[in-house]
């Protein structure tokens, strides 16, 4: 490091090329954090459910708290507004699921029948437009089945998944109801142990993430309620079947932006394509193209503002990071996780700058400058 043997370190380190202390002190930065978010995900992978409920606890409460603050204001307890919530919630769900399972409970019987001369229209279409022969494709859908049966979880470990989801869904719930009932209580008990010259800092923080995760969260279910609804209408116009099951994994999709989208798409034009041919297929995906582009061009800056809204490629990297974490669970919530914390840092850096920037009182005259904390 030095040609003098007698130097000391701190001597020996700024000899070294500006450029070369840079690139060390970046480089030991970037392992200590990637280091601890490496720590952070394999923790969260170990208590998957765990962490799958206190996120969707998070994003349904953000969703919730305006309807017990409204009951609230009407004369209801706490207790009483945060069940009431709660029960509207499961009702809604249970309520939808019943409703679609109503309704399209008798298509399923001709759906089959449909499906098997959708199929052989379309192996007729794709062997008459595109290089491949029938066998081609008979060998192809033999081996995606039998990948498909490998994927598939054995009895075992599909009731320790099945007891795994129905626990994380009950802890969910009972986290609601008390995140409902004394969730600004928690806050303020926190914010009491926070020390007085930081308190501001951590409200602030507090109130732009959670302001952040329920416009978040509202402007999520509107947009992929008004998905849901413009494509099951077009696919009802077009007499695809099972529509209503279709605009309901539609709406699921909202909720993993650009992605979740693109795949209810193409799950309805597969459907269409099957079930009536080329030609009801086409008009699903202009269908699908058409409302995809209103609710990017239109509905989203709206909606979202720009407060809440984050780049494609962020989107994408955060979807994809989610998925390969903790699956289908990961893909919702990384989303807003990455939003949230964004915002927060932002409004800690703006806090801080804004700090710094404020003049301070000089001492009256003959007296000596405080000494630093």
């Amino acid at each position: 490091m030095s040609d003098d043997p007698g130097a000391s370190p701190r001597q020996s380190w700024e000899r070294l090329p500006w450029l070369v202390r840079d690139a060390v002190v970046w480089s030991a930065c970037l392992l200590v954090v990637a280091a601890a978010l490496y720590l952070l995900a394999r923790l969260a992978v170990r208590l998957a459910p765990l962490a799958i409920a206190l996120a969707a606890t998070l994003f349904l409460a953000a969703l919730l708290d305006p309807l017990r603050t409204a009951l609230g204001r009407l004369g209801f307890r706490p207790v009483l507004a945060s069940l009431i919530s709660l029960l509207t919630l499961i009702g809604g769900l249970a309520g939808a699921g019943l409703l679609v399972w109503t309704l399209t409970a008798s298509e399923f019987g001709r759906l089959s029948d449909e499906l098997d001369g959708g199929l052989d229209r379309t192996r007729d279409f794709l062997t008459g437009s595109l290089p491949v022969s029938g066998e081609q494709l008979d060998r192809w859908t033999r081996q995606a089945l039998d990948a498909a049966g490998r994927a598939t979880p054995d009895p075992v470990a599909g009731a320790q998944t099945a007891l795994q989801v129905t626990g994380a869904i009950l802890l969910g719930l009972v986290l609601l109801f008390f995140l409902l009932k004394d969730g600004r209580q928690m806050w303020r008990w926190t914010l009491d142990r926070v020390a007085a010259e930081r308190r501001t800092l951590w409200a602030r923080a507090g109130r732009v993430g959670w302001h952040t995760l329920s416009s978040y969260t509202r402007g999520t279910v509107f947009i992929a309620g008004v998905d849901a609804l413009g494509i099951g209408l077009a696919l009802v116009l077009l007499r695809v079947p099972l529509a209503l099951p279709l605009a309901l994994i539609t709406f699921l999709g909202g909720f993993v932006p650009i992605v979740g989208a693109t795949v209810a798409g193409i799950v309805a034009v597969l459907v269409a394509l099957a079930a009536k041919g080329p030609t009801a297929a086409l008009l699903t995906a202009l269908a699908v193209i058409a409302v995809q582009q209103l609710e990017g061009n239109l509905l989203e800056p709206l909606v979202m503002k720009r407060q809440v809204r984050l780049h494609p490629v962020v989107i994408l990297v955060a979807v994809t990071t989610g998925t390969l974490a903790a699956g289908i669970a990961g893909a919702f919530v990384a989303v807003p996780i990455v939003a949230v914390t964004y915002r927060v840092i932002d409004a800690v850096a703006t806090e801080r700058r804004r700090t710094a920037d404020e003049p301070r009182e000089l001492p009256p005259a003959g007296q000596p400058p405080p000494e630093p904390a």
